[in-house]
Formats: C-alpha cells, structure tokens, sequence
C-alpha cells in the first residue's frame, strides 16, 4: 500500500468514525445505507484532495440531508467551521428534479446523459452561482471551493449547529419580507440571476439577516424561464408572510416592478 492509498484509507476511517454506532442499531440499516452511497470511492478521492489542499481538516455529522444531497460540518486546518456540501451521484432524484433547470442552461450544453458528468457540472454552478451572489453583495454563505460533486462554504450557525431556517421562526416580521426582498432585487439586479426554488426551506435568518441557500438550480436572468421563476420566488415569500399573519400593503405585481425596474 503506497502513501496515498494509506491516507486515503485514514481519511476513509475518519469520514466513518462518526456513524460506527450504526453498526449496533438494526433500525438504521437505510441510513448506514445512504452513507455508503454519499462516501463512494470517487467522493473519498475527491475529499481527500480537498484535505490535502489544505481546504478541508475535519469531517463531522450530518446537518441536512436531502434526496440530491447531503451536507456535513467540518473545519478547515485554521480549526474554522465550514459546510461540506456532497451531491450523491446515482440517485434518480437529481434527474427527475434538476432536468427543467438544466434543459436551457448553455452550461449543459453538449454533456450527455453521464450523471458524474452532470452532478459535477451541477456542483461547479452551484459554486460559480454562489459565487456571483456573493461578490454581487447578497447574503449568502460565501463559497470556498468545489471538486467534483463537493461544494465547500462557509458554515451559517454556530458550534456546528445549524442557524434556523426562516420556516421554524415563530414571529416574523414585514421588516424581514422587505430585507428578503431586497436580496431577491441584489440577486437579479447586481449578481443577474434567480434562485428559481426561493421559499421559507431555504432562508437562514442568523444574526438579523436573511442568508440566502441552495443555488444549484438559479439561472441567468437571459433563461427563458427566468420571469416565470422570478415570480414563482416572489409569490413564495409574499404568501409565505401572509400565511404567517403578517399584513402587507403590496403585491406581487408591484415587488415585480420593484425588481426589473432595475
């Protein structure tokens, strides 16, 4: 066994340390399962290369976990909590959900039906969408690498926990709608694109600001689509508020206006 194949294993022990419990609990047979798909050889070369990059140091435990993905805390060497996001590659998920954002996306252009092909185009757009956001002034996590079906960023929270997303607050208020609303007007105005999927699931409200996520599936303000995702976004928050019983004075015509008015 030469030296990348020994650190590659210690990696691989480190990235399991966490869920050896599971080995005992017969109920979590799935989840063992789910984990030997996210940590596939070509993940754990990929995680590797990140750790020898000097981008990542420690892996820890599950803090979201979705069809198409799953997101890990970690630090980097410094000791600093990050975000490890890792997109799982044969799931059928991803290209039943994803297909609609990829089909008119010149990005895609030319790629064929290879799924690591398209999650590790996906992955790359997700970073440069992040990217663009965050540059552009938006809240959002700040992006800090990718490779392959891995997205690194900053980690919203503190002490490895999660910040709330908006869903899970009690009280909201019009002064968060309009903070929001100015993010969706930064996002197209000055970054030029929509998030396409914006609703309460995917808004961190952390230290008085709304932290915008999940970025893989926002498009160029030039898609085709992009109005009709611009106003799917808006009437997500609106009635989102309103259902919250919180009383507005505005419409989605008029936060339309607000937007492409530029």
């Amino acid at each position: 066994m030469d030296a990348e194949e020994k650190a590659l294993k210690k990696l691989e022990q480190r990235l399991y340390r966490y869920i050896k419990e599971y080995k005992f609990r017969e109920k979590d047979i799935d989840e063992r399962e789910t984990e030997e798909e996210v940590f596939d050889e070509n993940t754990l070369k990929t995680l590797y290369e990140l750790s020898n990059e000097g981008i990542i140091e420690e892996l820890y435990g599950v803090v979201s976990a979705g069809k198409e993905s799953r997101v890990y805390a970690g630090t980097n060497p410094d000791g600093q909590p990050i975000a490890i996001k890792i997109f799982l590659i044969m799931t059928a998920e991803f290209r039943k959900g994803r297909m609609k954002y990829i089909m008119g996306d010149p990005r895609f252009e030319g790629i064929g039906k290879s799924m690591h092909k398209i999650v590790y185009l996906w992955t790359q757009k997700e970073f440069r969408n992040l990217k663009a956001a965050y540059e552009a002034g938006v809240y959002v996590p700040e992006p800090i690498a990718f490779k392959n079906n891995v997205l690194v960023m900053e980690f919203i929270g503190k002490d490895f926990t999660p910040a709330p997303i908006l869903k899970d607050y009690r009280r909201v208020t019009s002064f968060m709608l309009y903070q929001i609303l100015r993010q969706i007007y930064l996002l197209y105005n000055e970054a030029g694109l929509v998030h396409t999927d914006l609703s309460e699931y995917n808004i961190f409200y952390f230290r008085r600001k709304p932290i915008i996520f999940d970025f893989g599936q926002a498009v160029s303000i030039k898609h085709p689509m992009a109005e009709t995702f611009l106003i799917r976004d808006i009437s997500n928050i609106i009635n989102f508020f309103r259902n919250r019983g919180v009383e507005l004075d505005i419409s989605v015509e008029e936060v339309l206006d607000y937007i492409k008015g530029g």
